[in-house]
């Protein structure tokens, strides 16, 4: 019995089985993983957006609160084959709208011929197609989310391992994954997630030994503050970035970022080291990319499959990015050692200076 729709960009209606009922509206997009739903369903990075998985079966494992990657699911709707109770349970609790029992490999074909779309659901009792395609004539695009920032950002700055050995690191939260405050502090670093509109006062007043731009949704040219925190404290402080912190941190130094034709979101996609010609395994979740890295950064890792910066460096002005996740959870864990590279780097910058 059909009691759900899914309107794409286009006008095309998809009827599908509803698991978690409400009407909601996003961008429509794929993780090729198999694993790490509960991590992928808390990401901050999929704000806004309608998160289709192409894996068949999702939630075969159960749902546990300690593999979450934030408080609360950030993805405005889920697609997929088949979804089990538990994950239905916790999306109905959350009130995110879910549907399964439709054709995902056809959905994750027309996504990667004709992009990443607008896309509106509706599900439950009495919901009809138009009900999909109102939802769908307001979707806004994910560049047009100007905002965005304010949505997944912590209020007020938290420290975490407060007193610890290692670099005091000022996380800029543009929309940061647990996972990564967690490899920071294994290293026994002193982590202050600081909102993504943070001032330059602020950052000055605690003085860092190194700023870390974050991961996060949407168009990296709509966190203005970050890119100016990046300006500000070039040449004076280590600057790191992971993901959406790689485009900030490219934007500001004088690079381009574009929007990508359905983005890279998966746990096997391969980067080479430029300078290694070393590969590993890395997962992503990003819809955009650094185009033109501009005269000041150096592309040292590239993705196997397109060709697209993965790192950025500049040893002179202690820079190191990264558009991979190295924090991956459940993994691969191939690319860790970029947070001891980070800390080492603020390390060596606070031994020169003192």
């Amino acid at each position: 019995m059909t009691d759900a729709y899914v309107a794409l960009e286009g006008g095309r209606v998809v009827e599908a089985r509803a698991r978690s009922p409400g009407t909601t509206r996003g961008e429509l997009v794929f993780t090729t993983a198999y694993t790490g739903y509960e991590e992928s369903l808390t990401d901050p990075s999929y704000e806004e957006q309608i998160l289709t998985f192409s894996y068949p079966l999702i939630g075969n494992y159960g749902v546990r609160e300690e593999r979450f990657e934030s408080d609360r699911v950030h993805p405005r709707g889920v697609v997929a084959r088949d979804l089990t109770e538990d994950v239905v349970e916790w999306l109905e609790e959350e009130g995110v709208p879910a549907v399964d029992k439709l054709d995902t490999r056809d959905l994750v074909t027309e996504i990667r011929d004709s992009g990443a779309m607008k896309c509106g659901i509706a599900a439950g009792e009495d919901v009809t197609e138009q009900d999909a395609l109102d939802e769908l004539e307001q979707c806004e695009h994910m560049s047009d989310h100007t905002e965005i920032g304010d949505q997944v950002t912590t209020p007020e700055t938290v420290v975490y391992n407060e007193g610890g050995d290692g670099p005091d690191v000022a996380l800029i939260d543009c929309g940061a994954k647990g996972s990564i405050i967690t490899s920071l502090v294994e290293r026994d670093a002193t982590v202050h997630l600081m909102p993504h509109d943070t001032t330059e006062a602020e950052v000055a007043e605690l003085d860092p030994d190194v700023l870390f731009i974050s991961n996060g949704p949407g168009d990296p040219e709509n966190f203005d503050q970050a890119n100016e925190l990046v300006d500000d404290f070039v040449g004076e402080k280590p600057i790191a970035g992971i993901c959406l912190g790689q485009q900030v941190v490219a934007n500001a130094l004088g690079g381009e970022t574009e929007k990508m034709e359905f983005g890279h979101r998966g746990v096997n996609q391969p980067v080479r080291d430029l300078r290694t010609d070393r590969v590993v395994m890395t997962t992503q979740n990003h819809g955009y990319t650094v185009a033109d890295p501009g005269d000041n950064l150096e592309v040292t890792q590239i993705n196997v499959n397109d060709d697209t910066p993965e790192g950025l460096e500049n040893d002179e002005l202690d820079i190191i990015t990264r558009q991979y996740h190295p924090e991956a959870n459940p993994g691969p864990n191939d690319s860790k050692s970029f947070f001891d590279d980070v800390l080492a780097m603020a390390d060596e910058t606070a031994t020169t200076t003192n």
